[in-house]
């Protein structure tokens, strides 16, 4: 996929307690697939890119088997929602809100994101 020219610099961030955590740049992002990402604290997100652009991000680990591995499963939908499968046991998780699709007892956290223009770039400016 060749993106745009006006969306190569921009910058992917998760809001961790009140600030914004700069994780990669978008284009390393690849649409249906997700990246692990090592946050501050240890920890370590899993963010994904669907097909549509939309940013999603939640918990890499996955709490039924303990494993970092969320960032690796396979995405898909149910009932018009975005998840991701866990690559060992398959346990779905919403995206958006990190619910399982398969047991409602259990969560994971999901991250807001975003996608920012990066201050070191002045922004383009179309020619008239």
């Amino acid at each position: 996929m060749t993106l745009a020219p006006e969306t190569t610099d921009l910058l992917v961030q998760l809001l961790l307690e009140k600030d914004w955590f700069t994780v990669c740049g978008l284009t390393r992002l690849t649409p249906g697939r997700g990246v692990a990402a090592l946050l501050p604290d240890g920890r370590q997100a899993a963010v994904f890119r669907d097909r549509a652009d939309r940013l999603f991000a939640i918990d890499n680990r996955d709490p039924f088997s303990g494993a970092a591995v969320l960032s690796r499963g396979l995405t898909g939908t149910h009932r018009g929602r975005p998840f991701v499968a866990s690559p060992l046991l398959k346990q779905r998780f919403d995206l958006a809100t990190g619910r399982c699709l398969d047991d409602e007892t259990v969560r994971v956290t999901a991250y807001a994101v975003r996608a920012v223009r990066s201050p070191a770039e002045p922004r383009r400016r179309t020619p008239r």
